[in-house]
């Protein structure tokens, strides 16, 4: 499962695990803490915003190259979804270390809050994973000519990149170049382009349009694959190892250096397959 509808709005998992965890690590800091009117809220928030802030600043650094030829602003549109998680948490830890050095008080609530928090994170998370199949969706496409297609077939013993798009989408249009460009790069993994709920016609005159080049255009009509994948978002990219496992996704726009950091962890875990 990768989102769940809010209304008419797909929130990826992985934000509600977040908030549900930091609700946790708050309600338990507040408890711990209660006969000294003390809560770890406030710490809670600045842990946060150090840890996007430094994760973020660290993706730019080790992807500054890449960034390098797209305009200064992308460096800081995080809706690419490029962090740099160890960098993050380190930087939260680092703040609440200064706070409980600070504060004697706070030590007790601020550990026990943490410790809570981590342990529902990782709950809510192990029990998604469980649910979760990680496998290649067996779901019937057609290419678009009309003949039916298969995503294991076409892996062909690849890794592989399925994005799922619409020609609606506006963050699907605007990410299609860097996919098109990855496709032709990257030789050594499948790329797929699974369109989600419209017709061929439709498809290929966008695609005929936008004058792009792309080879594997499947339609998915009825959106099989984001529902088995548990997505109602556009554009979803699902990253699969040789061996046909789900290894990483990615909800919304890539950006070249998002995309480019995907790919340099999926030949890593797929070496590493290979390799046991």
């Amino acid at each position: 499962m990768l989102t769940v509808n809010l209304g008419p709005l797909p929130v990826p998992i992985t934000l509600l695990l977040l908030m549900g965890a930091l609700f946790v690590a708050a309600g338990t800091g507040r408890l711990a803490g209660r006969g000294q009117q003390t809560g770890i809220g406030n710490i809670l928030t600045d842990m946060l915003i150090a840890a996007v802030l430094v994760a973020r600043i660290a993706f730019v650094v080790i992807w500054f190259d890449t960034y390098r030829g797209m305009p200064w602003w992308s460096m800081l549109d995080i809706r690419d979804g490029g962090f740099t998680p160890w960098a993050g948490m380190a930087a939260a830890l680092l703040v609440a270390v200064w706070r409980g050095w600070r504060r004697a008080a706070l030590r007790k609530p601020l550990a026990l809050g943490l410790a809570a928090g981590a342990l529902a994170w990782g709950a809510m998370f192990g029990a998604i994973l469980m649910m979760d199949n990680t496998a290649l969706p067996k779901v019937s496409l057609t290419t678009l000519a009309g003949e039916p297609a298969d995503l294991a077939a076409l892996a062909a013993g690849k890794p592989m990149v399925v994005n799922l798009w619409a020609s609606w989408c506006p963050p699907c249009r605007r990410e299609m170049p860097v996919l098109a460009a990855a496709q032709k790069q990257e030789t050594g993994v499948r790329f797929v382009f699974a369109n989600q709920g419209e017709d061929g016609t439709t498809a290929q005159h966008y695609l005929t349009a936008a004058r792009l080049d792309l080879a594997n255009v499947l339609l998915d009509p009825g959106a099989g694959i984001g529902r088995e994948v548990g997505s109602m978002a556009l554009p979803t990219t699902l990253f699969y190892d040789a061996h046909g496992r789900l290894i990483d996704t990615h909800l919304g726009e890539l950006s070249a250096a998002s995309l480019a950091s995907k790919l340099n962890q999926l030949r890593s875990r797929t070496n590493l397959s290979n390799k046991e």
